[in-house]
């Protein structure tokens, strides 16, 4: 099956490119409630399941353990633009946990925002580790081990009983067998693995409604997404759309970005999840599509169905701010 044409965007009158995609909509039970292109295609979620890898994190103890609030359960869940309360916030729980910035294994990067880029060209003179968009993910995964007793060195390793365990949890989560054939490597080092996008979008259903989970795992997954919901700027940043998708419905829309073009997103009101992927990885037509997605389940009357849409469906302009042209969701969307 050929992935439809889900996002167009023009120039003038003429489209100039064409983004074809994927998605899927499901309940708590896995039941499809609405889909498009091949669901069942294997996708590298990327920082897109990072919900379900904190869920270690919770369930250990290790987040009460240090007094994590919902800030630092956001930021555990978040690809962050490294921004100077993203830095604090991450060096802080690696402090309650008598760690610094030499405990993290994810690297270092100056920040892909450029406000922020520009701030952080003028107050450093590099980025550490603290300044990577993981930096909270894997100040949880340090935390998570010095908790438990695992040994902190190595903890990005396939082979290191906390990824087994995150391979675990996602397992559970995803009904998809993880190994070394559907192992990558993600860019802050740890292990990536590919699965069906439906299995994902299912994952994130059982998450924001508890449905087939026990009850420690119902209990920590509802509390890592309230906390997303609770603090989005922890979860992204200024004028990332994670964060400003987050904050046009407040408590009511959980949503999570990966690079490569996927997305996800779970309504706790409606008790569904979805996920989407561009198959050729481009953001910008991710964003539009999760977007569209998520106003189908919101009043058409409603302020928020307009926000969404408008988000969906938006100008795009030169330098000089001239509209040239618009980004918008096809009809394949609305089937």
């Amino acid at each position: 099956m050929q992935n439809p044409v889900t996002v167009e965007v023009t120039r003038g009158n003429i489209v100039e490119s064409r983004h074809r995609g994927m998605g899927i909509v499901v309940d708590g039970d896995g039941k499809s409630l609405f889909s498009f292109g091949e669901p069942n295609a294997g996708v590298f979620p990327r920082s897109a399941c990072k919900a379900m890898q904190a869920l270690p994190l919770v369930e250990s103890g290790a987040a009460d353990a240090y007094g994590f609030g919902e800030k630092e359960l956001a930021i555990a869940c978040a690809s962050h633009s490294g921004e100077d309360e993203h830095v604090a916030l991450a060096a802080s729980m690696l402090e309650r946990a008598g760690r610094d910035a030499s405990a993290l294994e994810c690297g270092s990067h100056w920040s892909s925002d450029q406000k922020t880029l520009i701030h952080q060209a003028r107050t450093l003179e590099k980025p550490n580790a603290l300044h990577n968009n993981c930096s909270g993910k894997h100040s949880g995964f340090v935390c998570t081990c010095a908790h438990v007793g695992y040994e902190v060195e190595g903890y990005v390793d396939y082979d290191h009983p906390l990824q087994a365990d995150i391979r675990g949890t996602m397992e559970s989560l995803t009904g998809a067998t993880l190994g070394h054939d559907n192992c990558g490597i993600d860019g802050c080092s740890i292990p990536s693995y590919a699965i069906p996008l439906r299995g994902l979008a299912h994952g994130f259903a059982k998450m924001v409604t508890g449905q087939g989970l026990e009850p420690l795992r119902a209990k920590a997954s509802r509390r890592l997404m309230e906390a997303c919901m609770a603090e989005p700027f922890y979860v992204a940043g200024t004028n990332r759309a994670c964060t400003k998708l987050m904050q046009v419905a407040p408590g009511k829309i959980f949503a999570k970005t990966g690079a490569e073009g996927v997305f996800v997103a779970a309504l706790p009101e409606h008790g569904v999840a979805m996920a989407v992927k561009c198959e050729d990885g481009t953001t910008r037509a991710a964003e539009s599509m999760i977007f569209a997605l998520i106003a189908r389940y919101i009043e058409k009357d409603a302020e928020t169905h307009a926000q969404l849409m408008a988000m969906a469906n938006h100008s795009l302009k030169n330098w000089k701010g001239i509209e040239v042209g618009r980004v918008r969701v096809t009809d394949a969307l609305f089937g």
